[in-house]
Parts: structure tokens; C-alpha cells; sequence
């Protein structure tokens, strides 16, 4: 009866901590707050009519196009014109550039202007390689 009764104790005073220590960590959790600061916009990569990449990128409010394609990939400019992107490069012997669309829309400044453009709360930027007609 003895070995027993020290189980039986032995359990309770377990049982005892664990339920305390998990209301303890429970009380001092504070619940997560999404950043109010940063928002989420969606890029993707196209060469011709092929999706070659696509990144959900979270960037402050207010933030340009640029900032977003730059935090995803590895980008170049030349005097404000993107010349390339992840390795892929414009072509203009063979008329060939990128060029970007906002929400499926043209965007409102042009490629060379991806640093004045902003970006929106769950925008889909994407950015096509291709010929320019």
C-alpha cells in the first residue's frame, strides 16, 4: 500500500506542476499581432507566356514595385529601367524587355519607373521578359 500511496503522490504533484506551468504560459502569452506596419503583394516571373517564378513578399505600406521585386530577387537597373531579373536579362537588339502589370492592369508608371510606382495590401505584381510589338 505504501508504493502506492507515493505513486498516487508522486502523479498528483506532477499533475499539479504541469496544469499550474500551462496556465502560467498561457496567461503571459500575448496573442500575435500581425505587423500593421507591412503588407503582402504577390510577384511573378514570366518569360514569354511561361510563369518562371512567383513570391508572396511581405514589404512596409507604401512601399514601389521595386522594393518587393528586389527583396525576391536579384535585380538590375540601368538609369531607372529594369535590365534584369533573377539572371534574365532585356534584349533590345531583338526587341525584347520587361515590362509590368498591377492587379492584371498595365501599371500607371512604366518600367522605367518602378521606383515611383507603390503597391497595395495584396497586389499581384507581375513582370513579363518578352517582345515588345
Amino acid at each position: 500500500m505504501k508504493k502506492q500511496n507515493k505513486f498516487s503522490l508522486i502523479f498528483a504533484i506532477i499533475a499539479f506542476f504541469t496544469l499550474a506551468l500551462t496556465g502560467v504560459s498561457n496567461v503571459n502569452a500575448a496573442p500575435k499581432k500581425a505587423n500593421s506596419n507591412q503588407i503582402s503583394v504577390n510577384y511573378t516571373l514570366k518569360v514569354g507566356k511561361k510563369t518562371v517564378d512567383s513570391k508572396k513578399v511581405k514589404v512596409p505600406k507604401k512601399s514601389k514595385v521595386i522594393t518587393g521585386l528586389k527583396k525576391a530577387w536579384k535585380v538590375r537597373e540601368t538609369k531607372g529601367f529594369v535590365t534584369a531579373i533573377d539572371g534574365k536579362k532585356k534584349n533590345p537588339k531583338k526587341n525584347i524587355y520587361w515590362t509590368y502589370t498591377i492587379n492584371g492592369k498595365w501599371a500607371t508608371k512604366g518600367v522605367d519607373h518602378v521606383d515611383q510606382q507603390r503597391v497595395a495590401n495584396k497586389d499581384k505584381v507581375k513582370f513579363t521578359l518578352d517582345k515588345v510589338k
